[in-house]
Formats: structure tokens, C-alpha cells, sequence
């Protein structure tokens, strides 16, 4: 791309545009043709996991196969309001391919009403609405020197997002190109936009016209309650507005008054934090809905305001509440349980309620109370059972951060930081104070010329001490480093950067927005030559300088001041992804001077030419609107771009209290370090001449969707999370594989083809049983296995996690356990039968058969790797079960120390730090953060959020489970047999102890016995439930079948049927497992089709399977939602749906619900323990809100989901 001249009648003078290089694309040739394109069916969910739609026949690029493509149909495909038929509408000077569309009204007549709207089913749809997009409004406005540049752009930039080497920000995706392409418009929300031609601000005739393609905005916050746009009640609004589109933003909230500071009209305020909490509450009702990505907020505060205690502990004190909530529902369940069953089974009808009489509800009020049960609460309980009832259900909570626990807390749905200015950082390693000032006294003075008179003076390292304890206990506040962030503002005579976007990447002046988009850099890494593609880089970072100055131009804003802004400033979010990835291709570690050199120089690289191109548009179209007033500032910030480039002293730099860390150039490629430089010197050169189009152009954004779209390893400046990847495949299903850069660096570290599939096998194992010392092909087969048995416990290896699954009675079957192996039916029957033992194989054979098979998950121990490659192939946390090795906590800084000179904005990454790091780790890494000169940072300790579960339990199920709090429950049965039998005490003893060994020996079925075969459809998903009975009818088993996908899934539902059958067995009353799992909420839920047909709506699957359970083998009708008579169809009292529910008129009844108490300790929770599988597979154990799934990942400050691709964060 260069500027063209025109002929000799105009020499020197430069033609309006720019000329655009082919680098991947040929002229006449269509962009789409270079791809292998695939077609899949693509399932659309529900947040409750319910059916919404099914995508038929999506067509993509082979790059997409799997998750790539599951994420691009299920987020980014336009689903609805795609006309059928559509034509042009001739423009002016706008080619006729290059014409926007609109529905094409008289053909569409032709159609049938239901057919005549659509969605879009092929990538090409997609890619051409974006690219399509950009070029029109390009051409528009003069961005391209000719109409062959302009169609040379549109290739390219089809090229750039369907080869996956590059993406926008999800709000692209969802907003640019609906006018265009299809037409479509809708009423206008509220935005607004500054006209390119006048520079006259107005408002938007319609929603559609001008997108809001920015993901990142900056809004201000003034001290009034209401009353424009700036008030606390108006920024409620205007975050709503943002949220409902997929964007994020941040505030800075330090003008609010602190508690108790005095107000103008009389009385004091209630203080920052009543107005955060509603705020929070806001945030998290727009969060709740919708299926896209929604309420990623940040929240800021300075360390002089005068609530920065509060606030620092907010988070933590809410996590704290939530502790006390799951504590305190348990301990009054428990104790209700304990009143209720005191006083029922009294024998005395007249004195059961009366504690004189009735010693042991005396007892039972006494506990209570002393575990600070309320005495009120305690009087109702008595008060319900004088009325009849028999128990009291309450709602038992849990640390699930979906759950209602969380719900009921504030400070849930924005991450928190503080702004710290080198002022506070020196009076902490000085061992100074701190003051903290009214926000009305800071007025005054500066009013006044005075300095301003303290509120409160306090240990300046004790704050910095808080800070970082309550980042230990719940991974916030982040820190932001003011005076860091203002040395390289770019446009002070603006104001200062008071705040930033929820990931702390884009940092600008209030009421400011900026769009992203992302480079996947292994895309630019030729495994052949193992060098990189500096000038197929060059050209792709123009390319998107260029896509995302268009994008400023053709976008709408959610106020005035926003739009005028963007405008004046026209910020940008380049940057880039997949540079842990890149690093092990290459063979080097991430924590290695290397490393950060060659990060250094890419991102050098990236930013100069951003900032040469901004200069080469300025040439063309102007600075940006406020350049001249800020033009010394800004080359100011630019020269020191280039002296990091060229790891200038100390000195050299300009109006820098913190120097960055410069490009090591004797760790650095040659050709790397040379263009980092050659990037600057053109920047710097011609920003001098032509001044710059935006006052800002590159950010490193977590890039969590997006990441997925380009099927990148690693996010942003993250390393690589595993070095095993589970993929789902498009046919359905899921494949294990090693992670892609693990065998490219064994080769370029020089191991031989062999080595490097021993090590890899030693990894991911070898996935097939020929070949297992331990498991003999030629034993098997004496066993009674066949070749082709073998083949086909072979073929189920991809479904499974372990060798003793492969050899189950559930995948074997019973042909070949009661056949071929010999089983009795009893033994296939025992679900949980060892079926290798059974064959004559040791614990340890088994052992040594599972890590040949299904691999280790980690490279340490693989045989023939030397020790000091291991570090290549370190991760951010351990991998597999034996892994001990990962990244340390200082090469997270130093990594994003290495990037940060050559950034316009910040970095939105996470310092991974391991569950036993200590408070004094954080705060070392708070103050690495600020003598490497990074702008931001965030500390994530793992296990550090209650909802994720331990990595290790601290105590044993098994330990729990035998533990015995008050007294022996055999004992106890002992005693109560004792007082019913109807014979003296001395008699009764013996026959009580023979008769309660008894019941608590297992009472196994009969081979043949009948049950009971349910099948329901539950949130979209299918489910069968089939019981065993004892020849009395008694309930003795259970089998679950489902649909849902994973084979995770399915096996921990098939375990969990397997722990309630044993219980069973053991003479678990089936009211006790009601008590436990009726009205549990987790996912599926909602609807329920089919089953007994007696429940219509359900909260989770535990919850349908234990009431059907209950209706049918407890008498429980109260569990039921509609009685036999409602299913008589010449019923009068059918049900009626009402918005509240199914309602149906039975004139007066009372139900009596009857509860057991449970003697052994409860199951372990289904949604605990696939948190855990989620943990061991090296996640971190959250549950995703959108889809469900258990595979969520760190993503800068943010989490992202492997399955479905949502984010928490702005990308």
C-alpha cells in the first residue's frame, strides 16, 4: 500500500487514496476460490441448554472445521431477517458490485410469507457483509486511490478473515453489514454519529445504517444523581445501551463523594459504594438475558478517594457473604430437620411441641441456637409443625457462581481496579503515608490555588498490603499505574486517561471508543523455512490500520459526547494473538530472553507500521481533528517508541519516570530486530510530516471468541494453556490430539522423527491396545476377546478417558461379558464390576496400560527428552496429573514488559500464579508490573474464586463420609428398634442389632425383575430413565441414558445412577435421596416432554429423575405437577398455562410433605464433580453461562469458553 502520483500535469501532487498490494489474492480471480470449503449442521442453544435452532448445511473453509466453525454459526451468522431475494441500489459514483443491497420486494411476493426471510448459511455471506462493508464506505469517502485498489482491498480483507489469519471484534460480527448487504433496519436506539463530510453531529435515522462495530468504550461519571448523561443514574443507562450490542465499558468512579461527605444541600452521602451495588445489579439484570456476550464492565477507583478501603474490600466481602449463605442454608436445613424429626417422633401427641415434656426437641433447640440458628426462625418451625407439616424444605445454596448465592451479592459482574499513581509507590517503599481527600475539598482547593486538607491520613504500605491480599483471596482489584499511563497519553491538551475498557487494553480519554481486531501470528510463521513472514505481516497490519479507520467513520455512538470524540481522536485496537503458540513452534520457552525479544520486535513491528499507515491516511485525509493541539505530545510518545526499538539508555528517553524494557538485540533474529527499527524510523518520519490519522492504534486485547474463530492455541500474550487439546469434531464427538506446537518444536530442537512420536505418544498415549506390554494382545484373546472385539473397543478409545471405561459392562456389552469372557449376569449387571481384575490383571498392569494408552497429559518423565528442553514446552499451570512444571509468575510480567513500549494502549492479560502463592507474591508481582513499565495488570491465583473447585480435596469423600459428628447411626437405629420392639429392653437389644446388621448389608436384585422405562426431553435434551425392582416392588436400581453430548457428561450421569443403585442397595430410604437432588438447579433444564407426564417443568435433571422416582415408588403426589386426574382426558379440571405457570383449580388442599432424615452423608454433588473432571483436565472448573459446558479458560482478565466461544470480555 503507497501513495500514488499522478502524471506530469500535476506533478508532486499526490492522488487522493491509497494503492493497495495483492499479497494473497490475483485480480479477476475470487478471493473464496483458494479455500477447501466444508459443510456442517450447527445446533443454536439457549442459555438453559434448550434447543433454539438448527443450522443446516453451513459452509466454511476446512479451517473451520470443528469448533472454529460451531463458534463463527452460532455467534456470527446472521440467523433471522435475510431477505430471499435482493437488488442493488445505484449510488453516485459507487461501482454497482460495490452497491449496497435491499430486499427486492416484488420477488419476494412470490414467496410463501414464512420463506420470504432467512439467515445466512455460508461463510461467504458472512465474510463479503464485513469486507463488503468496509470497502463501500471506503470508497465513499475517498480512502482508495482507484476502483481497482478498492476491489484489490475487498479481496484481500475476504482473504485476511476466511484464511484465519486475522479477525474483527465480536461487534462486528454482529452489526456491520446488516444495512448493506441485506437492507435491514430497525428503529433508532438512541445513537449518534458524526456526518465525514460536515463534521456535524446528528443522530441515527436507524439502528442499522451506521453499525456500532466498536467493542471497547471509556465512559465519564459525574456526581450527580440524575440529570443528564453524566449522572450516575445516566451511565446506568448508557452501559444498558452498550451491553445490549456486545460491547464493554469502563468508568473511572473517583468524582462520586465518599460515605458521609457533607452535601451542598444538607445531610451527607451514602457513599460510592450504595451507587456501585446498583450499578452492579443493572449489569447483572442485561447479563442474565440474551445470547450473546453481554455486560463486560470495568470499574476504577483512585487510591486517594476516601472510600478506597471499602472498595479494595468489596469483592472479597461479598465472596465472604456468599460463604456465609451456603454455611448458614445448610446449618438451618439441618436443624429444621433436627426440630421437626424431635418433635414427630415423640410419642405423646399432647406434649410433643412443649420442651418440658419433650426432652429431645429441647435438645434440638439447644443446638440450634448455640450454631446461632435465629430464635424466630427456630418459633416458625414450631409454629409449621402445630399446623401439620411434617418437614421444612429451604433452599440449600451453593458456591456455584451461576447459583443463587452469587446472585444475592453485589460486585459480581464488573473486575475492579484501582489506580495507582509512582507518587503512592514511593511513599510505600519509603515506608510513607497515604491521604485520602474529600472529593469536595479537591474542588475547593484547586478553586482556592491551596493545596487540599486530608480526610484521612493512613500507612501508605498498609494499603498497598490490602490491595494485594484481597487480590490473593479474590483475584481483585487490578492495578492501573496512572502516572505510567499518562507519561504515553498521546493527547493530554484532551485530558487525562482516567479510566479504561473492562480488559484494561484500550486506555484513552473518557467518553472515547475503540475497535479491535486481531492478527493470529503462527498464520505468519513458515514451518518449512521457520522464519517469519515480516512483509505478509506488513501488509496485514496495513490492511487492518486502514479497516479500522473505516470503521470509525461508518460508526454509530450511544451519546453525543462519544460520537464527537471518536471523531475528533479516532482511536484504534490493533493487535494480535497465538504468541505463546508461535514461541514453542520455535522452539523456545516462554520465559526466556528470546522469547521476549522476539515479542518485543513483532509488536514493534505491528505498531509502526500502524502508526506509518496513519500517517500515510493523514497524508491523504487529514490528521485526526485535534492533532495540531497535541501534535509535540504525541511525536514525543512516538520518538520514545523508537528508542525502545532500539534499547536506547535511560537518558535518552523523554518525560519518562519509568523506563520501558527496549528490544534485546542480541536475543532477537536479525531480521526481526531490523524491521522492528525500520517500522519507527518510517513512523516517526512521516508522522513529522503528515502528522497521523488517530491518536491511537494498537492494543493487546484478550482476543477470547475471536481466538477461537482463527483456531488459535493461545490468547493474546498468553503462553499455551495444555499441551493436550480436545476438539470437537463437526460430525459430533471429540477428538484428543497434542498440542500443535509440541511436535513442530521437538523437530526444530532436533529430534528424530521416531523421538518425537515416542514423546508424543508418551503424552497423549498411543490410543490402541496392540502394542500395550502390560495388556497382551495374545492374553486378551486367551481371555475369550476376538480380533474383531478388539477393533471395536479400539474405535471407542476417542469416547473415553480411561482404560477402565474401555473395559466396562456398559461398552462391552453383554454379548461379549456373558459370552466371550464368561460373566455371570450378576457381574455384567454390577456396572461397576472389574472387568480387567476379573481377567486376572493387577492394579498395576491396569495402571501402566492406562498411561501407554490414554498418555500422561504431560512431557515431564517422556522418555528421551533432555532436561533442559523441558522448558519449551512449560504451560500456565501444570499439566496432566503428574505434571509439576509451569510458567512462573515473573515471566507473565516480563512478557507483557517486553510488549508494552511498542503499545498504544495496554495489554489485557492475567499473571497466572499457582493455589500456594503467597500475599507477599502478589504484591512482588504488583511491583514487578511497575518497575518494568507495564501500564496494567491483574493477578490470578488459582483456586482463588469459591466456585472453583480444589484441585485436591482437603479431606477425602471417603473420610467424610465415615465421619461421625454426634453419635454412631447404627447405634442410633440400634436404639430406635429397640423402642418398638414390643419386648423388654434386655430381649429386644440382640434382635435389634441382628435385624439393623440386616438392612446395612447390600440386598442385590434378581437377575430377572421388572421396572420402570421413562423417556423425557428436558431443555432439548433427551433422557431415559429405567429402574430395577425387588419382587415386593421396591426400588433397587436405576440406569440414566441420555443424549446430551460428551462422553464426560455421560459418564459422570452413568456414575452417578451407579453411587444412587448402591445406595439403594445399602437401604438408603429413596426420601432421602429426594430431600438431597429434588429442586437442585443445574443445566439442562426447563421444559419436560414425555415422562410420566406429571411433571412439565423442571430445574435440572436430578431434579425430574428423583421425582418421577418419588411419584412412582414413594407415594409422593406432592412432588407431582399435575395429578392422574389432570391426564384423564374427560377430566373437568384440566391445567391451564398461565404466565405464572401451570395452574389448575382443585378447590382446598393441603399437601403434607413427608421427609427421612439421611443417616449416610450425602452424594457427592453431579455439577461438583464434573467441575473437577474440568479441573483435572486442566480448565478452571467455572461453568460456562451460555452453553453449560466445563471447558472455560483464563483470557486476560476474563474467562472464555473452548466449546462455544463466549467471553467476559470485549473480544
Amino acid at each position: 500500500m503507497q501513495t500514488r502520483i499522478k502524471g506530469d500535469s500535476e506533478v508532486g501532487e499526490a492522488e487522493s487514496g491509497l494503492v493497495i498490494e495483492r499479497r494473497f489474492t490475483t485480480a479477476g480471480e475470487d478471493a473464496f476460490d483458494v479455500f477447501d470449503w466444508i459443510e456442517m449442521d450447527v445446533e443454536i442453544r439457549n442459555p438453559d441448554g434448550s434447543m433454539a435452532d438448527t443450522v443446516e448445511g453451513v459452509k466454511l473453509p476446512s479451517g473451520f472445521s470443528g469448533v472454529p466453525g460451531k463458534v463463527c454459526a452460532q455467534k456470527y451468522l446472521r440467523k433471522a431477517g435475510v431477505p430471499r431475494h435482493l437488488r442493488k441500489v445505484p449510488e453516485d459514483g459507487v461501482p454497482v458490485w460495490l452497491q449496497r443491497s435491499t430486499p427486492d420486494h416484488e420477488r419476494l411476493q412470490t414467496l410463501d410469507a414464512g420463506n420470504r426471510m432467512g439467515g445466512e448459511t455460508d461463510g461467504r455471506e458472512l465474510f463479503r457483509r464485513l469486507a463488503g462493508t468496509w470497502t463501500y464506505w471506503g470508497w465513499k469517502y475517498g480512502y482508495f486511490a482507484s476502483e481497482a485498489d478498492a476491489r484489490a482491498y475487498f479481496d484481500e480483507m475476504c482473504y485476511l478473515i476466511a484464511s484465519q489469519r486475522s479477525a474483527p471484534n465480536s461487534p462486528q460480527w454482529f452489526n456491520t453489514g446488516l444495512h448493506w448487504a441485506y437492507g435491514i433496519e430497525g428503529p433508532a436506539q438512541g445513537h449518534s454519529f458524526v456526518d465525514p463530510e460536515t463534521g456535524e453531529l446528528e443522530f441515527s435515522a436507524n439502528a442499522y445504517e451506521h453499525p456500532q462495530p466498536h467493542a471497547c468504550f471509556i465512559q465519564s461519571v459525574s456526581d450527580s444523581l440524575v440529570g443528564g448523561s453524566e449522572s450516575i443514574m445516566g451511565l446506568w443507562n448508557r452501559e444498558a445501551l452498550l451491553f445490549k450490542y456486545g460491547s464493554g465499558t469502563g468508568s473511572n468512579f473517583s468524582r462520586i463523594r465518599g460515605a458521609g461527605e457533607p452535601l451542598s444541600g444538607g445531610g451527607s452521602s451514602s457513599g460510592l459504594l450504595s451507587f456501585l451495588k446498583i450499578g452492579d445489579r443493572a449489569a447483572g439484570a442485561i447479563k442474565s438475558g440474551g445470547t450473546t456476550r453481554r455486560a463486560a464492565k470495568m470499574v476504577t477507583l483512585n487510591l486517594d478517594h476516601p472510600d478506597i478501603e471499602e472498595y479494595i474490600d468489596w469483592k472479597s466481602s461479598e465472596e465472604e457473604k456468599v460463604s456465609a449463605l451456603v454455611i448458614g442454608s445448610n446449618i438451618l436445613q439441618k436443624h429444621a430437620n433436627s426440630l421437626m424429626d424431635a418433635i414427630w417422633e415423640f410419642g405423646d401427641e399432647e406434649g410433643r411441641f412443649d420442651q418440658k415434656t419433650n426432652p429431645g426437641l429441647r435438645r434440638a433447640m439447644v443446638r440450634a441456637i448455640r450454631e446461632n440458628v435465629p430464635q424466630p426462625h427456630i418459633q416458625r418451625i414450631l409454629d409449621l409443625s402445630k399446623q401439620g407439616w411434617k418437614g421444612v424444605d429451604f433452599e440449600i445454596l451453593d458456591t456455584n457462581w451461576q447459583g443463587e448465592a452469587y446472585l444475592t451479592v453485589s460486585g459480581q459482574n464488573s473486575n475492579n481496579s484501582v489506580r495507582v499513581p509512582n507518587e503512592f509507590m514511593d511513599s510505600v517503599k519509603q515506608g510513607g503515608d497515604w491521604n485520602l481527600y474529600w472529593r469536595t475539598e479537591l474542588e475547593r482547593s484547586e478553586a482556592e490555588g491551596r493545596e487540599p486538607e486530608p480526610c484521612k491520613t493512613m500507612d501508605a504500605g498498609g494499603l498497598w498490603d490490602k490491595v494485594a491480599y484481597t487480590a490473593w483471596a479474590c483475584a481483585d482489584p487490578g492495578v492501573q499505574f496512572d502516572t505510567t499511563i499518562n507519561e504515553w497519553h498521546t493527547c493530554p491538551e484532551g485530558g487525562r486517561i482516567n479510566g479504561s475498557n473492562p480488559c484494561s487494553e484500550y486506555m484513552f480519554l473518557d467518553d472515547t471508543a475503540c475497535n479491535l481486531a486481531s492478527i493470529n501470528l503462527l498464520h505468519y510463521y513458515d514451518l518449512d523455512t521457520q522464519t517469519f513472514q515480516i512483509d505478509d505481516f506488513r501488509h496485514s497490519v496495513r490492511l487492518w490500520t486502514t479497516t479500522l479507520e473505516i470503521s470509525v467513520l461508518m460508526a454509530q455512538f450511544p451519546s453525543e459526547e462519544i460520537a464527537r470524540k471518536s471523531y475528533e481522536y479516532r482511536t484504534l485496537g490493533l493487535g494480535y494473538c497465538n504468541i505463546g503458540s508461535l514461541l514453542m513452534h520455535m522452539g523456545i520457552p516462554y520465559d526466556d530472553e528470546r522469547a521476549y525479544a522476539i515479542c518485543g520486535a513483532i509488536t514493534s513491528i505491528m505498531c509502526g507500521e500502524t502508526y506509518s499507515t496513519s500517517a500515510e491516511m493523514a497524508s491523504i485525509l487529514g490528521p485526526f481533528p485535534d492533532y495540531e493541539r497535541n501534535s509535540e505530545h504525541m511525536m514525543r510518545v512516538m520518538r520514545n517508541h523508537r528508542r525502545a526499538a532500539y534499547d536506547s539508555s535511560v537518558d535518552d528517553y523523554e518525560g519518562l519516570t519509568v523506563p520501558p524494557m527496549g528490544i534485546n538485540a542480541k536475543k532477537c533474529p536479525k531480521d526481526l530486530l531490523d524491521a522492528a527499527r525500520e517500522s519507527w524510523d518510517r513512523a516517526v518520519r512521516e508522522g513529522e510530516e503528515h502528522g497521523y490519522r488517530n491518536a491511537q492504534t494498537t492494543v493487546i486485547a484478550p482476543t477470547g471468541t475471536i481466538g477461537l474463530i482463527m483456531g488459535a492455541d493461545t490468547t493474546g500474550v498468553e503462553p499455551q494453556f495444555s499441551l493436550v487439546q480436545f476438539k470437537t469434531l463437526a460430525g459430533g464427538g471429540s477428538l484428543r490430539i497434542v498440542n500443535k506446537g509440541v511436535p513442530s518444536a521437538l523437530r526444530r530442537l532436533g529430534y528424530s522423527n521416531s523421538e518425537c512420536k515416542t514423546i508424543e505418544e508418551y503424552i497423549i498415549g498411543t490410543g490402541r491396545i496392540a502394542g500395550c506390554p502390560s495388556l497382551p494382545v495374545s492374553r486378551l484373546m486367551e481371555a475369550g476377546f476376538s480380533a474383531k472385539d478388539l477393533d471395536e473397543i479400539e474405535s471407542k478409545m476417542g469416547d473415553v478417558f480411561d482404560i477402565r471405561t474401555v473395559f466396562s459392562p456398559s461398552v462391552l456389552g453383554k454379548e461379549i461379558c456373558t459370552g466371550s469372557l464368561g460373566m455371570t449376569e450378576e457381574q455384567y449387571e454390577d456396572v461397576l464390576f472389574d472387568i480387567l481384575g476379573f481377567l486376572g490383571f493387577t492394579r498395576e498392569q491396569v495402571d501402566a496400560a492406562e498411561e501407554h494408552i490414554f498418555g500422561n497429559l504431560t512431557i515431564e518423565g517422556a522418555p528421551g527428552l533432555k532436561e533442559e528442553h523441558l522448558a519449551v514446552f512449560d504451560c500456565a499451570t501444570p499439566c496432566g496429573a503428574k505434571g509439576k512444571r509451569s510458567i512462573a509468575w515473573p515471566a507473565h510480567v516480563k512478557m507483557m514488559a517486553a510488549a508494552q513500549p511498542f503499545i498504544s494502549g495496554a495489554i489485557s492479560k492475567t499473571i497466572n500464579m499457582p493455589s500456594n502463592s503467597t500475599v507477599d507474591d502478589v504484591r512482588e508481582a504488583y511491583n514487578l508490573s511497575h518497575t518494568t513499565m507495564n501500564k496494567a495488570c491483574a493477578v490470578y491465583r488459582d483456586c482463588s474464586k469459591l466456585s472453583q473447585p480444589l484441585m485436591n480435596k482437603l479431606v477425602d469423600d471417603t473420610e467424610l463420609s465415615g465421619e461421625v459428628t454426634e453419635e454412631d447411626p447404627v447405634e442410633r437405629m440400634v436404639e430406635e428398634t429397640v423402642k418398638v420392639l414390643p419386648v423388654p429392653e434386655p430381649v429386644a437389644e440382640p434382635v435389634a442389632e441382628a435385624f439393623v446388621g440386616h438392612v446395612l448389608k447390600r440386598q442385590r436384585l434378581p437377575d430377572n425383575k421388572k421396572g420402570l422405562n421413562l423417556k423425557a426431553r428436558i431443555g432439548g435434551h433427551s433422557v431415559r430413565l429405567v429402574t430395577g425392582e425387588y419382587p415386593d416392588g421396591r426400588l433397587g436400581e436405576i440406569f440414566l441414558i441420555t443424549s446430551k453430548e460428551g462422553a464426560a457428561w455421560r459418564a459422570m450421569l452413568n456414575q452417578f445412577a451407579i453411587a444412587v443403585s448402591i445406595g439403594l442397595q445399602y437401604g438408603v430410604p429413596l426420601d432421602a435421596f429426594i430431600k438431597v437432588f429434588h429442586k437442585q438447579k443445574f443445566e439442562p433444564a426447563g421444559m419436560v416432554t414425555g415422562g410420566s407426564g406429571r411433571i412439565r417443568m423442571t430445574s435440572s435433571f436430578s431434579d425430574w429423575i428423583f421425582a418421577e422416582l418419588g411419584i412412582e415408588y414413594a407415594g409422593r403426589d406432592d412432588l407431582a405437577q399435575l395429578s392422574t386426574e389432570d391426564l384423564d382426558p374427560f377430566s373437568i379440571s384440566k391445567p391451564e398455562n398461565t404466565d405464572f405457570g401451570v395452574v389448575r383449580t382443585v378447590g382446598e388442599k393441603v399437601d403434607i410433605q413427608l421427609t427421612l432424615p439421611a443417616t449416610l452423608a450425602p452424594l457427592e454433588d453431579v455439577a461438583e464433580r464434573s467441575q473437577q473432571s474440568a479441573r483435572e483436565l486442566g480448565f478452571t472448573g467455572d461453568i460456562c453461562e451460555t452453553c453449560g459446558g466445563s471447558q472455560m479458560v483464563r483470557n486476560g482478565t476474563c474467562l472464555k469458553c473452548n466449546e462455544c466461544g463466549s467471553t467476559t470480555g470485549c473480544s
